[in-house]
């Protein structure tokens, strides 16, 4: 074979395993995902882009004050992006515009303004979690009969870095999320 000829099909091999190794790793381990809208805000602002650890849920469950994004039951192609608040077997309400985990209120620095309205007492069901937006006036979220309960086959991963814009480049944790449970998250 000519040396062209050989150098074509070495370029030719490192563009297929890219190509190959590419596939794996947004199947499994780590997708983009654009924050679109302002129902995580102050945490996460429109038009930010994140990297989602899709591996992590693969060897434990989802713990509260945790960034998911996960397919929005409706209409699976659509994914949205909240904060897990309930697990199974927790017990979730809203009062006066105070959350309630198993008759705890939620200490939650990370919201910038009071949340309207009640929302009754639910417990979360096995495999499942329950999910707010960080602007709870202005989130579509478990509250939401359109979300409900978040089934664990629907969570695509954990929100774990953002990258877009340079200016806000982070690793994306629970921003002081006290779990009334358990130590600072």
């Amino acid at each position: 074979m000519s040396s062209w000829k050989s150098e074509v099909w070495e370029f030719a091999q490192a563009i297929g395993i890219a190509a190959i190794l590419s596939i794996f790793i947004i199947t499994f381990v780590m997708q983009s995902f654009l924050v679109e809208g302002s129902s995580m805000y102050p945490t996460l602002s429109d038009r930010e882009r994140l990297f989602v650890n899709k591996l992590v849920y693969r060897f434990r469950e989802p713990q509260r004050g945790e960034i998911i994004v996960f397919r929005y039951p409706a209409n699976p192609r659509k994914n949205f992006i909240k904060r897990v608040i309930g697990i199974p077997g927790d017990t979730v309400a809203v009062r006066s515009g105070q959350v309630f985990v198993n008759g705890v209120p939620l200490d939650e620095p990370y919201i910038n303004e009071p949340m309207y309205g009640t929302y009754p007492t639910v417990v979360v069901p096995e495999d499942t979690v329950f999910v707010l937006g960080d602007n709870r006036n202005n989130s579509q979220d478990s509250r939401d009969r359109s979300v409900g309960f978040v089934p664990y086959k629907n969570i695509v991963g954990e929100a774990f870095v953002r990258y877009w814009p340079l200016t806000r480049i982070s690793i994306v944790d629970s921003k002081g999320f006290k779990d009334p449970f358990g130590e600072e998250q």
